[in-house]
């Protein structure tokens, strides 16, 4: 299989449906964003020790990032639900809640950096929320979007929030704190 077709070389692309698309169309930037999400994950798994507890959670959430992009493209699954299940949601939501159990509780807010992979977890975090935007504006234009897809993002920026924090706690960091000028802190 060759890497390049030459097919997009004036500006469209094929969708997995089959039709070919401005590669300014919405439903390529949303996957766009998936996959930038997912290739952030990737590179904060790079900087995980191999005996992280954090590495196979996210290694699943980039097999669902990819499932989720190919149904931005057009990949419909013969019952025609969505790719995310229930069950994905339900656990982000435990390792959320079994993570923070080894964290101190926050006091102050905290500025993304620490660890190299805590650091990339952040630039996730901030990538899962512009793709939740995104797809919320691409509903509120009239588009279906599953519900299910939404929530697996909001639970999906908390978790990577929390595997950042881990993250610097697997490898003795302390979290940057956000000093406020106005209060002099």
């Amino acid at each position: 299989m060759k890497i390049y077709t030459k097919k997009g070389d004036g500006g469209s692309t094929s969708l997995a449906s089959g039709g070919r698309v401005s590669k300014s169309d919405k439903r390529v930037e949303l996957y766009g964003t998936a996959d930038e999400l997912n290739s952030s994950i990737g590179v904060a798994i790079s900087f995980l020790s191999e005996t992280s507890k954090l590495k196979k959670s996210l290694e699943r959430i980039q097999n669902l990032l990819f499932e989720l992009g190919s149904e931005l493209a057009g990949y419909k699954k013969k019952d025609d639900s969505s790719c995310i299940l229930e069950e994905d949601i339900s656990e982000l939501e435990k390792e959320i809640d079994l993570w923070q159990e080894s964290l101190l509780p926050l006091k102050n807010f905290i500025l993304p950096g620490g660890s190299s992979s805590s650091s990339f977890l952040h630039v996730a975090r901030t990538q899962a929320r512009r793709l939740e935007r995104d797809l919320v504006r691409y509903k509120e234009e009239g588009h279906e979007v599953f519900a299910e897809n939404l929530r697996f993002l909001n639970r999906l920026s908390d978790h990577l929030f929390v595997a950042a924090r881990y993250a610097n706690f697997e490898s003795n960091i302390p979290e940057p704190e956000w000093k406020s000028r106005a209060k002099g802190q």
